[in-house]
C-alpha cells in the first residue's frame, strides 16, 4: 500500500503560494473599491464633499440659518417690548436726539458739531437688552447644556 504523503517542502509551498492568492485578492478588491468610490463621488469632487463632511460645513450652514432667525426673534423682542418700556422710563423722550452741541452751525441740525449721548446710550441699552433675552432664551430652554459632554 503506497501512500502519497505530502513532503514538509509541498505543504509550506502550498501555504505560500495560497497566502500569496489572499494578498493578490485583498489588492484587487481595494482596487475595485477605490474606482467605485472615485466613480460614486464624481473623481474630483471626492475632495470637496471630504472637506465639506470633514469640516462640518453642514452644520455650520444650520447654525447660521438658526441664528439669522434667532436674530430676528431678539431684535423683535427688543424692539416691541424692550424699547417701549424704556420710553415709559424716560417719559417718551427719544433717547437718540440727545446730543451736546460743542459749536452751532447755520440753522438745521446737519449743521452743528455735536456728540450724540443719546445715541450711545440706546445702543447700549439695545446691546445690554438683547444680551438679557439671548441669555434668557438660552438658559431657560437649557440649551446651554446641550454642547457640554456629561461626566
Amino acid at each position: 500500500m503506497a501512500t502519497n504523503k505530502p513532503t514538509a517542502t509541498s505543504v509550506a509551498k502550498a501555504k505560500r503560494e495560497a497566502a500569496k492568492a489572499r494578498v493578490e485578492a485583498a489588492k484587487a478588491r481595494a482596487e475595485a473599491a477605490t474606482a467605485k468610490a472615485s466613480v460614486l463621488s464624481g473623481g474630483a469632487a471626492a475632495g470637496f464633499f471630504n472637506f465639506i463632511r470633514e469640516q462640518g460645513v453642514v452644520g455650520l450652514a444650520v447654525g447660521l440659518a438658526i441664528g439669522t432667525a434667532a436674530g430676528a426673534s431678539v431684535k423683535s423682542i427688543v424692539d416691541n417690548l424692550i424699547s417701549p418700556l424704556v420710553a415709559l422710563l424716560t417719559r417718551g423722550v427719544d433717547l437718540n436726539s440727545l446730543k451736546i452741541v460743542l459749536t452751532e452751525g447755520k440753522p438745521g441740525p446737519a449743521d452743528d458739531v455735536a456728540i450724540g449721548w443719546g445715541a450711545i446710550l440706546s445702543s447700549l441699552i439695545t446691546l445690554a437688552a438683547t444680551a438679557l433675552v439671548i441669555y434668557f432664551v438660552i438658559h431657560g430652554a437649557k440649551l446651554d447644556r446641550i454642547d457640554k459632554k456629561k461626566s
